[in-house]
């Protein structure tokens, strides 16, 4: 009999991966090579299709499917899509995200639902679904959550997103604790990271000067720990890297 799982490439799942942070993640696992590659995206249909096309004229595989990740019936359908396409799923990236500013009194019920579910509801489903496929198909995995500094800190004036991020750590560490041994689970929280020609001009960013390594982050300093804990770090889980070039340490708020 064939086993198909070994003869196949471990197959990686990245939420909201048709733009930003996302798009850099998926593209440095295609850039790395050996990966199939499942593109997940909601609103971004055109940033979706080119990103896509990127990757299949450079030679990779690719499943690109639009779901809400933070509706159960899109989540399930993704998973079962993954499973036609590839057969297996070894790895979960998840990225999708929303970042909006509110003074603490001007958060409405629409603001902190849409922020909670898009940011942390997400989390919760999709490592719930993937992981069931994971130990279905491949035996062993990893899950990689997309934190932030914002769960670190204190952020005034985007109280909703600062739980809802802390919320992803909590969820790595219950999660790593619950899928061991078989599947790691580990979370990146990134502070300040600048996509060249993805930036919101309306967002205001910390002084380079305030942060202790003297700049902003790139993508690369978010694919590079991405990519360690998911091809390797085979003895870490339920831990948060920060990679925000020190502000997680400094005594100040930010």
């Amino acid at each position: 009999m064939v086993d198909f799982v070994s003869m196949s490439k471990p197959v990686v799942l990245v939420t909201g991966s048709g733009r930003r942070l996302g798009r850099q993640i998926l593209l440095a696992f295609h850039r790395h090579g050996g990966f199939d590659l499942v593109l997940n995206y909601h609103s971004s249909s055109e940033e979706a299709k080119n990103t896509a096309d990127a990757i299949k004229s450079e030679g990779g595989r690719v499943l690109t499917v639009r779901a809400d990740v933070s509706k159960r019936e899109d989540v399930v359908r993704m998973m079962q899509l993954t499973e036609k396409e590839f057969g297996r799923l070894d790895i979960i990236v998840n990225n999708a995200a929303i970042f909006t500013r509110y003074k603490w009194d001007e958060i409405d019920d629409d603001a902190w639902n849409k922020i909670i579910d898009t940011n942390l509801k997400s989390v919760l489903l999709c490592s719930q679904q993937g992981a069931q496929l994971i130990l279905k198909t491949s035996g062993k995995g990893k899950i990689i959550n997309i934190a932030s500094l914002g769960g670190l800190q204190a952020w005034k004036e985007h109280i909703h997103y600062s739980a809802s991020k802390a919320g992803v750590m909590s969820l790595t560490r219950s999660f790593a604790r619950t899928l061991a041994p078989n599947i790691t689970v580990n979370a990146v929280a990134p502070g300040t990271i600048i996509i060249e020609g993805e930036e919101n001009p309306e967002i205001q960013h910390i002084d380079e000067k305030k942060i202790p390594l003297k700049r902003y982050g790139e993508p690369v300093d978010i694919t590079e720990v991405v990519l360690f804990l998911s091809t390797g770090a085979s003895y870490i889980t339920g831990v948060t890297i920060p990679v925000d070039g020190g502000r997680s340490i400094d005594t100040r708020l930010s």
